[in-house]
Formats: structure tokens, sequence, C-alpha cells
């Protein structure tokens, strides 16, 4: 059998292993941007953070940290009645 030189030589080999890694690049990219836009992506911000001392105080109460009476304690102090 007659041979035409020696394959593809060195930088053949080198562009197909380029060519690979971009395509799987792609692939995975793509398919991890459809799964996003399918999700709803993280578009949503985080809710805001807020310190008013009346606020904390009702989450407080409203995760059952403290009690009723504790609560109405402390708002009074807060509210300066």
């Amino acid at each position: 059998m007659m041979y035409w030189g020696n394959g593809m030589g060195t930088w053949g080999y080198v562009l197909m292993a380029l060519n690979m890694v971009v395509f799987w690049g792609l692939l995975i990219g793509g398919i991890a941007l459809l799964v996003r836009y399918l999700r709803g992506g993280p578009g949503q911000p985080p809710p805001p953070v807020t310190t008013d001392p009346e606020h904390v105080l009702g989450e407080r109460f409203a995760r059952g940290e403290i009690d009723e009476d504790e609560y109405r304690k402390r708002l009074q102090v807060l509210t300066g009645r």
C-alpha cells in the first residue's frame, strides 16, 4: 500500500485537540445557559436587609424567638410609650 506523507503531522493533532475542547466547551456552556434560562436564572435580587428595630423585633416575634409579652414590652421601649 502506498502512503502519501506521514499523516496529519503535529499541527494537525494540535488543531484537532483544540477543536474538540472548543466543541465540548460550547456544548456544555449551551446546556448550562439553557438550564439557567428555563429555571429562571438568578434574576431575582435578594430581599433587602432592613435594620429597622421595630421590623427586626416583629421578625423575632413571628419566628417565635420571643413571646407576646416580651414583644409588647420591647415595642413600648422602642416607641417611647
